[in-house]
Formats: structure tokens, sequence, C-alpha cells
């Protein structure tokens, strides 16, 4: 079943570079999500399975995840059509990013996972630096590069030795734990670069502040989401080591969560803003992991499709703001009610989604890492009352700033939102609050 989306993904490749086919290929993107809706996974066994590919439900929810948001990315970007930007090589770009993230996700092979982890970061890596904005975009890039790929080769270097010890890569023969906490630290911290835990994070502000839209859109949407389900994958066989170990993990995310946050509150740049708070939220997703009970699994889970919706639309609104304006400031997009007030109803909705407002999916996923983290300890109550406090300042920060204020018009193009802008907020802002009627998915998976 896997083979057939993947041969469907790489035939697609020359359809990329038909003349006027940026639309088309946006239609066979939604009609490849419809057709892999209709393979829906249960639970937490491997079913569609076709030679090394398969899928649970964690990895079909992420592939689907990685299919919707490439989907959109698409609708994002047509500034690239329109400005005739080398489209078709864009467009190609994306693709290949898809097909490296589905053979992350659909691979049941702990080096076949590995090896498409780090390929998907050299498409990323070029649409940073083909399409960013500005010159800096270079040293956004080379942070991305360097800080993914210092903690790749201690990977590669575990994964051999776990080879050696246990005879198989395959995820389903997984039994013999490890004791060592090199190999522990050598194994996870790929992971905690690419979540990114708070002491590694510093590449992800730049590279979000350069890239283009789409390409915040895919490392907020679906790249931030490697580290986590690599965590949640590997750490069957790190057990004995992470609940000795675990206590200095969960303190650096919520303690980190809560510094982000205040970090926050003094952003001028509404894409710094946003991606800072990305940094915040999968903080408590790494809290949720290292507490290994049920609870933490399905709330990170949860917590990560809800983030992957939200702050990739945010990333759209601000993108919105920034083509007609030609500014991130906070000081300059100021007043935008009274320009575009349906704009600012999306502004609002994503906002109060991002700050945990019901009926949105992160309100199930940050009541279920609540539960999961109180239970692991009391005191994490301070932090995650804190975290989730400073989480609805800044949101209603970014909100009140950009919508409220004096209205700097003689530097606003005064075009109105179009219809394909409310569409492409509409389909982030639909799934995140709609899937809370089927949560009982999402929490299927252990």
């Amino acid at each position: 079943m896997m083979m057939k989306f993947m041969f469907t993904l790489m035939m697609m490749v020359p359809l990329s570079f038909i003349k006027g086919g940026f639309w088309f290929n946006q239609c066979l993107y939604s009609g490849l999500i419809f057709l892999f809706l209709l393979e829906f996974c249960f639970g937490g066994m491997y079913c569609n399975i076709s030679y090394f590919w398969g899928v649970d439900l964690l990895s079909y929810i992420m592939i689907l995840l990685s299919l919707w948001i490439c989907s959109l990315m698409i609708m994002a970007s047509e500034g690239i059509l329109k400005a005739n930007y080398y489209w078709n090589l864009y467009l190609m770009i994306l693709l290949i990013l898809l097909i490296s993230l589905f053979c992350t996700f659909a691979s049941m092979n702990l080096f076949i996972f590995y090896l498409f982890f780090e390929f998907s970061l050299i498409p990323t890596l070029i649409l940073i630096v083909g399409w960013g904005y500005q010159p800096e975009r270079i040293q956004a890039g080379v942070y991305l590069l360097f800080y993914t790929l210092i903690a790749s080769l201690p990977m590669m270097i575990s994964i051999f030795y776990y080879y050696n010890m246990c005879g198989s890569l395959d995820f389903f023969f997984f039994f013999k734990s490890v004791k060592f906490l090199m190999f522990y630290l050598c194994m996870s911290m790929v992971f905690f670069v690419k979540m990114p835990m708070y002491f590694v994070h510093l590449w992800l502000p730049k590279a979000h502040v350069e890239a283009p839209v789409s390409g915040s859109m895919i490392l907020a949407g679906v790249m931030l989401k490697l580290g986590g389900y690599g965590l949640m994958r590997l750490m069957q066989i790190m057990i004995p080591l992470v609940i000795k170990v675990n206590m200095i993990f969960i303190a650096i995310s919520l303690v980190g969560g809560f510094y982000v946050s205040l970090i926050c509150l003094r952003q001028s740049d509404m894409k710094s803003l946003i991606a800072y708070s990305s940094v915040a939220h999968m903080g408590l997703v790494l809290g949720g992991v290292m507490t290994l009970n049920y609870w933490g699994l399905s709330g990170s889970l949860v917590m990560m499709v809800a983030h992957g919706l939200c702050s990739s639309g945010l990333f759209c609104l601000a993108n919105i703001s920034y083509e007609r304006l030609g500014s991130r400031s906070l000081y300059l997009n100021k007043g935008l009610i009274n320009l575009m007030p349906s704009m600012s109803l999306w502004w609002f909705l994503l906002s109060s989604s991002n700050m945990a407002a019901p009926p949105s999916l992160n309100l199930l996923g940050e009541i279920m890492l609540i539960n999961s983290l109180i239970s692991w300890s009391f005191i994490c109550m301070i932090f995650l009352s804190l975290i989730s406090f400073f989480s609805a300042a800044y949101s209603l920060f970014l909100y009140a700033y950009s919508q409220h204020g004096k209205l700097f018009s003689g530097l606003y193009s005064f075009m109105m939102g179009n219809i394909r802008e409310y569409l492409l907020l509409f389909l982030h802002w639909f799934p995140l609050n709609i899937m809370v009627m089927k949560g009982e998915f999402l929490v299927l998976w252990s």
C-alpha cells in the first residue's frame, strides 16, 4: 500500500515542469490526501505494509500532516508564481522534500529512517537559501545545517552499535535495552536539536525569519515533529536510562519553555515571535515524551499535530501582512483591523488557538500533557502554569499589537485579502478545531 503512494509522488516530479502546472500540482496533492485518508490506520500495530514501508497511527498522522502542509505551501506561494521566480524548480524541491518526509515517517527500519531524516535537511536548506528574503539567509542556512549535522554523526555510530548488539534495525525487533549514557546522548541529541530543545534552539528563529513563507510552514508544520517522532520511536530501547536522566530533560524543557515565553514578549518581528513560541510548545512535547506514560505520549502526538497546523497558519498570516507592507515589524504592522477586518478575524482565531483556547486541539494536547507531567511530579505545576499564562500573554500581545493602535496607512498597499488567502487560513484552522470531535483517534496509539 505504501509503495503506491511512493510511486505516485515520484511520478509527480515531471509534472512540476509542465507549462502552467502550478495549480494543477496543488489539485494533485489534494487528490493524494483524499486517497491517503482512505487508508486510515488504527492503533499501535503496523498496517499497509509493503517492502520496508508501513504505517501505524503515529506515522500515519505525521504523513497526513506532511501532505496537508505541503499542499497548503503551494497555495501560500502564489508570489513565486507571479514573480515567475523558478516556480518549476520550487515545485520539484517541494516534492523531493515531501518524498523524504514520507519515507522518514513510513520507514519501519531505523537506518532507512535515519537516512531520510538527514536527507530532508537538504531540500529545506535549498528552500531557505533559494527563495528566502534577506542576504542573512545564507547564515541561517549554515546554522540549520551545522546544528543538525554535528548531532547526526554520533547518532549514526550509535545505530551501528545497536545493530551489532541486536542483529536487526527493524523497529519490530527492538527488544534489547541499552544502559550506556553515552549511547543515550548520541542517539537522542539529534532529536533534541530538531525539536528544538531549549539550549540547542538558536537555529530555529534564524531559519524561520529568513525562510520564505513555505519554508516557515514546513519547518513549523513538519520538520520540528521529526524530533518528537524519533524520540517516541526510540525511547523503548533506552527506558532504563531515560528513567534515570529524564528529570534533567523535563526540567530543561519546562524552564526553557518559560524563558522562551518571556523572550516572545519582547520580539518586534512577527515571524520571530511565532518561531520562539514554537520552541515553548515543543518543550511541552519533549516533557510529555520524557514522562514515558500513556498520557504523555498521546498528549505529545496531539500537541504536535495542533502545533503543526496552528503555527503554520500564523506564519501564513504574518506573510499576508508582509506581502502588503514589506515589513514584519510590529512597530509598522499596526491597526490592521481598520484595513482588513475579516483578516483580523483569522488573526484572532489562530492566536486564540495558539494560546490553547477551546475547542482547539492545542487545548486537548495541553490538558493531556499537564496530566502527564503533574502525575510525574507535582512540582511541574509551577512551570506549567507559567508557560500556560505566558502563552496567552504573547498570543494576545501579537494580536493586539498587529490589529490595534495607530494605522500607518501611508506605507500600506490597499489590497484586500483574496479568496486564496482566506481558503488557506480556513484549511489551517478548520482541521485544528474540528479534530477535537474525534480526539479518541489520536490517543489510540501507545
